[in-house]
C-alpha cells in the first residue's frame, strides 16, 4: 500500500474517531439547590436521578447552595444547568439589584417552570413568649444566610410590619438545621424561614418542644406591594402541636436555567419533570403541589425555548 494511501486511511480515522467522541460527549446537568434540610435538596436529587437515568449521556449532579440568590449568580456564570429559586428572587436577578445580591443584570437566566410555593414560617419557642410579629422586637431571631432569599423575605416582611433588625434584640444570619438547633439550645428565640411546608427542620423543632407559629397577616402582605408575595396559610395540622391555621406569605418557586443550555435538554428536563410529578411527590410533600397548569404563570424571565416547546406540546401555550 502506498505511503499517501495508507496517511489517507489513518487520517480518516482519526477523523471518524473524533467525531465519535465528540457525539458521546456526556451532557452534565448539576442541579443547585439549597440546605440539604429544606425542600429544594431532596427535590433536586429526585430530579437528579430522574435525568441521569432518562437523558441519554447525562452526568447529573446536586449541589447543596445557599439557595436562591447564590443559584442565580452561579447560573449566569455557567456554572450548573438547572437551580431552584425564589420568584421575588429571579425578578431581582433579571433585573441586577445590587441590594438583593446581583451587580449586574442576569440576562442569560430562562425559566424551565414555576412550581410549588415557599411559605414564610416565622416560628419560636413557646418559652419567648412570641406571639405576633410586633413580640418579635427585642428578641433574638435567624433570618437566613445574608442576602439568600430567606434573607432578602424577611427584610421586606419587617418592613411592612414598620420594623427594621434594629428592633430586635440579636440577629443571626444562618440557615435551616443551624437556627433550629440554637432554638433548641436557648441560644435564639424564633427564626424565620422561607420553605415549602413540611420542611424537615421545623417538623425536627415541633416534635423536640413546643413552638408557637407567628402569623403575618394579609395586611402586612399587601404592604410589600409586590406581586411575587402573595397572602398564603400554613393549614393546621402541618406540624406537631399546629393546631390552627396560620397566615402568612406564599412566594413561588421558580426552576430556572440559563440559555446556553441546549433546547433540547432543556426540553427533556421540562418533560420528565412534568412526566413524574409522583416520584417529585415523594421526595417532598411540597412537590405534590407542582402544577402543570400554572407553570407558565406570571414568571419574571422569558422561558427556556426547550421548555417553550414542551408547553406547547402540552397544550398549556398556544
Amino acid at each position: 500500500m502506498k505511503l499517501s494511501k495508507r496517511f489517507g486511511l489513518f487520517a480518516a480515522a482519526a477523523a471518524f474517531t473524533a467525531s465519535t467522541a465528540v457525539l458521546a460527549a456526556p451532557t452534565f446537568i448539576n442541579i443547585l439547590t439549597g440546605g440539604t434540610s429544606g425542600v429544594y435538596y431532596p427535590v433536586g436529587v429526585a430530579l437528579s436521578q430522574l435525568y441521569g437515568k432518562n437523558i441519554e449521556g447525562a452526568k447529573t449532579s446536586v449541589q447543596a447552595t445557599k439557595a436562591s440568590v447564590e443559584n442565580l449568580n452561579l447560573l449566569q456564570a455557567g456554572r450548573g444547568e438547572l437551580a431552584f429559586a425564589l420568584g421575588d428572587s429571579v425578578a431581582d436577578a433579571w433585573n441586577g439589584v445590587e441590594d438583593a445580591g446581583f451587580k449586574a443584570p442576569l440576562k442569560s437566566l430562562r425559566a424551565i417552570a414555576g412550581t410549588y410555593h415557599n411559605y414564610i414560617q416565622v416560628v419560636a419557642s413557646a418559652d419567648s413568649g412570641i406571639k405576633s410579629l410586633a413580640d418579635l422586637k427585642g428578641k433574638r431571631i435567624s433570618v437566613g444566610a445574608p442576602k439568600s432569599g430567606t434573607e432578602l423575605n424577611a427584610r421586606a416582611i419587617f418592613k411592612a410590619a414598620g420594623m427594621t433588625y434594629e428592633d430586635l434584640g440579636k440577629v443571626e444570619f444562618l440557615p435551616y438545621a443551624e437556627s433550629v438547633e440554637l432554638i433548641k439550645n436557648r441560644q435564639l428565640d424564633a427564626t424565620l424561614q422561607s420553605s415549602g411546608l413540611g420542611m424537615a427542620a421545623i417538623r425536627d423543632l415541633a416534635t423536640t418542644m413546643p413552638v408557637t407559629f407567628v402569623a403575618i397577616p394579609a395586611e402586612v402582605v399587601a404592604k410589600i406591594g409586590s406581586p411575587a408575595y402573595q397572602a398564603g396559610v400554613i393549614p393546621a395540622g402541618t406540624y406537631e402541636g399546629q393546631t390552627a391555621d396560620v397566615p402568612t406569605v406564599a412566594i413561588t418557586n421558580i426552576l430556572v436555567s440559563h440559555a446556553k443550555v441546549s433546547d433540547e435538554v432543556a426540553y427533556q428536563m421540562t418533560k420528565l419533570m412534568f412526566d413524574n410529578l409522583p416520584a417529585l411527590g415523594n421526595a417532598h410533600s411540597a412537590a405534590k403541589d407542582i402544577k402543570l397548569e400554572n407553570a407558565t404563570s406570571n414568571l419574571p424571565i422569558p422561558l427556556h425555548p426547550g421548555a417553550e416547546r414542551f408547553y406547547k406540546e402540552a397544550g398549556v401555550l398556544k
